[in-house]
């Protein structure tokens, strides 16, 4: 089945700025992905801040909005991925989720 790679993304002022804030969102985040069930093959992790490498060397900063975390679903369609996302509470919080099928290599 496919998997999909989910890249959460938002602007440091939308992240929780009290502990029970931070307990709250950590709440919502638990009760999204028992919704999920086994289609949530790996919960992921929060990122720290990210640095673009390029031909002219490393500068720190990345995306607007920046890379906040990942996890990654095993559904059907890309289509089923961005439904069960659309309930995410980084959406609900304003901030996005990037949904990307993740390609299988063969080596």
């Amino acid at each position: 089945m496919p998997r999909y790679l989910l890249i959460y993304k938002a602007e440091t002022s939308q992240t929780p700025q009290t502990p029970e804030a931070a307990e709250e969102a950590m709440a919502a985040w638990g009760a999204w992905m028992e919704t999920l069930g086994p289609k949530l093959v790996d919960p992921g992790n929060p990122v720290g801040k990210s640095w673009t490498v390029t031909a002219e060397g490393a500068r720190e900063g990345g995306n607007k909005p920046p890379i906040m975390g990942y996890s990654i679903l095993e559904c059907e369609t890309l289509e089923e991925a961005c439904a069960l996302t659309a309930e995410n509470p980084m959406v609900a919080g304003g901030g996005e989720v990037e949904v990307t099928p993740l390609v299988e290599m063969e080596v």
